[in-house]
């Protein structure tokens, strides 16, 4: 199947109050200019090549943005784009092992149908959106928990009927141990404390439990062409991985790196597609595509 390109949802330029931070991987405290995008721009730390937004707006501000001036714009974008969302997600999780995964994870058939139930595996979606991939994980048997910010959480509740927490992860107070796995698809990239957020979920996951985190690639082909005209190097992102910055994140924060795919050469429209379609093949065997899924397993080591 063809992959599919979509454009990344942003919200205007606000002014909104910003502080001078350390590099969220190395706690390094040098940086050198990186992408200029006019009213804001992105600095790469001299250490360990972490590319981030530097002065950064305030964690308070960033969460009342997301929970206050998404609104009604951006529900509609996630539903018109749903159908297109989740196909790019199962994709993404199909190269990434984890129907694979599924296959061990579930029970055999047993005739006791309710201690069956009790075994059934938990995920959590963070960033779930209207929740579209928890319905079709609900469908195919997992136990399905959600936390979303933005105002499609009610939506995910009261449409969808599911199990969906509108406060951050970390307020949440999870118990420890309590998920198999843990997705995160393009949400990593605007939190001010990815470590923070890291430790949380290697916290709540099962002993070997697995987190699938998908971000966009400023290693890869279109970041390297487009530089600050890159489609994801907009205001909402604070933080922009590469692969190696983001497997020494995951690494520091007690996870295991077991696979890295990525995918995406250049934008639907953007070229003819026969040009597309080479170029797309070329990312995605090379690892310098414009999106990236990493699988990481729980691990004390």
């Amino acid at each position: 199947m063809e992959r599919l390109e979509l454009k990344t949802f942003s919200m205007p330029v606000s002014c909104i109050s910003s502080v001078n931070i350390p590099c969220a991987l190395c706690g390094g405290s040098v940086f050198k200019p990186f992408l200029n995008c006019g009213d804001f721009y992105f600095v790469k730390c001299i250490n360990c090549a972490l590319v981030q937004r530097n002065p950064q707006p305030l964690q308070q501000e960033i969460t009342a943005r997301y929970a206050k001036i998404y609104g009604n714009e951006y529900l509609l974008y996630e539903l018109e784009n749903e159908e297109s969302f989740l196909k790019l997600q199962q994709l993404a999780l199909k190269d990434a092992g984890f129907f694979r995964l599924e296959k061990r994870l579930f029970p055999g058939v047993s005739a006791n149908t309710a201690s069956q139930e009790a075994i059934r595996p938990c995920v959590l979606d963070i960033g779930c959106a209207t929740g579209s991939l928890l319905a079709s994980l609900h469908e195919r048997k997992w136990r399905v928990t959600g936390v979303e910010i933005s105002p499609c959480a009610d939506y995910a509740k009261k449409v969808r009927n599911l199990d969906v927490r509108s406060e951050k992860l970390e307020d949440n107070n999870f118990p420890d141990k309590s998920f198999d796995v843990v997705l995160a698809s393009h949400l990593i990239e605007h939190l001010n404390d990815p470590k923070t957020f890291l430790a949380e979920i290697h916290r709540i996951l099962k002993d070997e439990g697995y987190c699938f985190i998908t971000t966009p690639n400023i290693s890869g082909f279109q970041a390297r062409l487009f530089k600050n005209r890159w489609r994801s190097a907009i205001f909402d992102h604070l933080y922009l991985f590469s692969a190696v910055t983001l497997k020494k994140l995951l690494r520091n924060t007690g996870f295991k790196i077991e696979s890295i795919h990525t995918w995406g050469g250049l934008a639907a429209g953007s070229a003819p597609k026969w040009l597309k379609k080479s170029a797309d093949f070329l990312v995605k065997y090379f690892g310098c595509g414009d999106v990236m899924i990493v699988r990481a397993k729980k691990s004390f080591c």
